[in-house]
This record gives C-alpha cells, structure tokens and sequence, in this order.
C-alpha cells in the first residue's frame, strides 16, 4: 500500500466512523479518537468484504460498499462503548 492510499484511507475511516455514529440513536460516550480508528478498520474491513463479494468496483458511486463500511462502523462504535461501560 502507498502513502496515498493510507492517506485516502484514513480520511476515508474519519468520514464512515462519523456516518457509523450517526446511524446509531441516542448519545455515545466514546471519543473522536476511538471513532477514527473505528472507522478506519470498518473502512479496511469493509473493503475486504466488498472485494471477497465483487461488489468493490462498480460504476459511479459504491454503495454496496459504503452500506458494508458504514455498517460494520455502527458495529464498531457499539461494541466500544459496551466495552468501555463496563469499567
């Protein structure tokens, strides 16, 4: 992977981390700096998932794709704060 493309996938996990917690009501009690990482594993995972699928690469917008990211974002961000609200 280049510069670039780390680059592009941290931006990109900012953005899916922030849409995964908004699909989830209410307030969460996590951090800016566990939702980036959140987002930038869902982003990575999601990826992989969409690719194993065939649905990475299609024309215009991938949504399959951003469902998947924004989805295992919400995931993500649950299961942190179930984690955190434990201690």
């Amino acid at each position: 992977m280049e510069i670039s493309g780390i680059f592009t996938a941290i931006v990109i996990g900012i953005v899916i981390g922030v849409f995964g917690r908004l699909v989830i009501p209410g307030r969460q009690h996590i951090g800016v700096l566990w939702t980036i990482l959140v987002g930038i594993v869902a982003a990575l995972i999601g990826t992989a998932i969409a690719v194993a699928f065939d649905v990475a690469d299609t024309r215009g917008i991938d949504w399959i794709e951003l469902a998947i990211q924004i989805g295992l974002a919400a995931l993500g961000v649950v299961g942190i704060e179930r984690l955190k609200g434990r201690r």
